[in-house]
């Protein structure tokens, strides 16, 4: 009798080993943490606000010592469920004129998608660490120890870096490494979709990190040059525009 064949898993075409700790082990033998930021409208600032944001994203970029990766996840969002809710509140307004505000609010929205696409951006920021940095280690246990210790401090830097330029960074725990994960894998252009099994998720909570001592004799730090006369920002290097979405 021919033994059985061997049905394949999704899993084993993934790159992804564990998930663990808030740490992302790859089938390579090396990890990551992933942290999520949050994004400026660079286009609303003022000229002098643009140059400070410049010159702190720059200093950002010289100060690491580590490579990086920024992602930024755009994905055409799903709005049925808005217009579901608009629908269920239609019903219960009694007053016509609210009534008829909120049936042109709606229609507007539904328009405004048709034609165009209404996108959900988010930024997450990949702090990896290779096999050859972390050399051989005996235990999983060891290796996410050495990983910890490792890529914390490499985190808290990044953390602060991007606080100067104006962003905040939350580390993405397991639970949710786990969501996100899944509807990379799973997702279709809809909305993010729930795990088969429930799980209670967090937020992750935002890092503190304590504030850089000030000595009596710390040099000041010249204002960053202007700009020449029409020039704009986006001729400077190191310039990234994100919209906001309105929807």
């Amino acid at each position: 009798m021919p033994p059985a064949p061997i049905k394949a898993s999704t899993q084993d075409h993934l790159d992804i080993e564990d998930i663990r700790n808030d740490l992302v082990i790859l089938k390579d033998g090396s990890c990551c943490l992933i942290l999520q930021t949050t994004a400026v409208n660079f286009s609303l600032l003022s000229e002098g606000e643009q140059d400070a944001t410049i010159y702190a994203y720059a200093g950002m970029l010289n100060s690491l010592t580590f490579p990086v990766q920024i992602l930024i996840h755009s994905q055409k969002k799903n709005i049925q469920s808005y217009l579901a809710l608009l629908n269920t509140q239609e019903q219960k307004i009694k007053n016509p004129l609210l009534k008829g505000q909120l049936v042109k609010y709606r229609d507007f929205i539904t328009q405004t998608v048709k034609e165009n696409d209404v996108l959900d951006k988010k930024f997450y920021i990949v702090i990896p660490l290779s096999k050859l940095e972390l050399g051989i280690i005996p235990t999983k246990e060891a290796l996410y120890q050495k990983v910890r210790t490792v890529l914390l401090p490499r985190r808290d830097q990044v953390v602060r870096q991007l606080n100067r330029v104006g962003l905040n960074a939350t580390q993405l725990q397991s639970d949710k490494l786990l969501q996100l994960f899944y509807n990379f894998y799973n997702g279709t252009g809809q909305e993010f979709v729930s795990l088969p099994q429930p799980v209670k998720l967090n937020a992750p909570k935002p890092i503190e990190l304590p504030a850089p001592p000030v000595t009596p004799n710390q040099p000041v730090v010249a204002d960053p040059p202007s700009r020449e006369a029409g020039q704009t920002s986006r001729s400077h290097p190191f310039v990234v525009e994100e919209l906001e979405d309105n929807v």
